[in-house]
C-alpha cells in the first residue's frame, strides 16, 4: 500500500471506536496497522518533519496511527521465562532489529519498541528505552538511562547523554514533538519536553531542563526565549545552554533571598568547544 493511501484511510480508522472493529473489520484495521508501522520503522513516515520553508510540522495521521495501534492492541504475555516477566499490547512488541540495521546495541537492558526507526551507526548503551513512533538518524548515541520519547525526532550525529529525557508528546495529535536536529549534545539529566526544538549543533549541559514554561535566556544576545501561543520554546543553532538561576524581585520571595530556575545560554559554540566535542567521537 503506498504512502497517499495509509495517509487517507488512518484518519477514518482513527475515528471508529474500537468495540465497532470486530471480526473481517478488525482484521483489516490490523493488516492496515501492520503496514503502517513497517513504514514507521524504515523512517518513511515520521510524525514531524521539515516542509518546503524548512520549518518543522507535525503529521497528525501518523500519531493518529499510532494511537490507533494502541485501540486495537490486546495485551499479551510477553515473558521470556519466570523471572523475566513483562505485559504489553500485541501490537507493539519490541523492534526486531538484526546485524544488517547497522546499529551497535550494548548489552544490558536497553529496549526499542516496534514502530521507533533508529538509523545506522547509532549507538545504544545500556540501560536505554526508544518508544514507538520516535525518530532516531544516522550516528546518533543513546547513552545508560536515557530516555527517547514516543515520537521524539531526534536528528543526526547526536549524543543524548547518560539519564537525558526526551520527551515525545504523542497526545494531542496536533502538537509538535520534541526536536533534537543534527549535531546536538543533550548533557547528562538533561530534561526536553513539551515539544521544544533544539536546533542544530546546540548543547545543553548537564542538568538543563526545557518545557514549554521555561524561558531560556541569551546573555550573549540580550534576548529571552519562550514558548508564544502555539509556537514551540526554540533553542539557538550553536547555543551553549547552562542551568542558572534568577532571583525573584517581589514578595515575600524577594525579602526571602529567593530564586528560581533559569536556564542560560552562556555562549555559542566555537573552535574549543568542537575540540571538546570531537573527543565523544572515539567513543562511538
Amino acid at each position: 500500500m503506498t504512502i497517499t493511501n495509509l495517509k487517507s484511510r488512518i484518519p477514518d480508522l482513527f475515528t471508529i471506536p474500537a468495540s465497532d472493529l470486530t471480526g473481517e473489520s478488525r482484521v483489516q484495521a490490523l493488516n492496515l496497522f501492520n503496514e503502517f508501522k513497517e513504514a514507521l520503522n524504515h523512517g518513511e513516515i515520521r510524525a514531524a518533519s521539515r516542509n518546503d520553508e524548512g520549518q518543522w510540522e507535525v503529521h497528525q495521521w501518523v500519531k493518529q496511527g499510532i494511537l490507533l495501534g494502541f485501540r486495537l492492541g490486546g495485551l499479551v504475555d510477553f515473558s521470556i521465562d519466570e523471572n523475566f516477566r513483562f505485559f504489553d499490547k500485541d501490537t507493539y512488541p519490541t523492534k526486531r532489529l538484526t546485524i544488517n540495521d547497522g546499529v551497535r546495541v550494548v548489552p544490558g537492558g536497553s529496549t526499542v519498541r516496534d514502530g521507533a526507526f533508529i538509523g545506522r551507526g547509532v549507538t545504544i548503551m545500556p540501560p536505554a528505552f526508544i518508544n514507538t513512533g520516535a525518530f532516531v538518524d544516522d550516528g546518533t548515541m543513546i547513552d545508560s538511562h536515557a530516555l527517547v520519547g514516543s515520537c521524539a525526532q531526534i536528528g543526526k550525529r547526536c549524543h543524548i547523554s547518560a539519564a537525558a529525557q526526551i520527551g515525545g508528546v504523542l497526545e494531542p495529535v496536533g502538537a509538535l514533538p520534541v526536536i533534537i536536529e543534527d549535531e546536538v549534545l543533550v548533557g547528562g539529566n538533561c530534561g526536553v519536553y513539551e515539544g521544544t526544538i533544539v536546533r542544530e549543533k546546540a548543547i545543553l549541559a548537564s542538568g538543563v531542563t526545557l518545557t514549554g514554561s521555561t524561558p531560556v535566556f541569551d546573555a550573549v544576545h540580550g534576548k529571552v526565549y519562550r514558548r508564544e501561543g502555539d509556537t514551540p520554546l526554540e533553542i539557538p543553532a550553536g547555543a551553549v545552554v547552562v542551568p542558572g538561576a534568577r532571583s525573584i524581585s517581589v514578595g515575600p520571595a524577594k525579602d526571602w533571598g529567593l530564586s528560581v530556575y533559569a536556564p542560560i545560554i552562556i555562549k555559542y559554540r566555537d573552535e574549543k568547544t568542537e575540540a571538546s566535542v570531537k573527543l565523544e567521537e572515539f567513543l562511538r
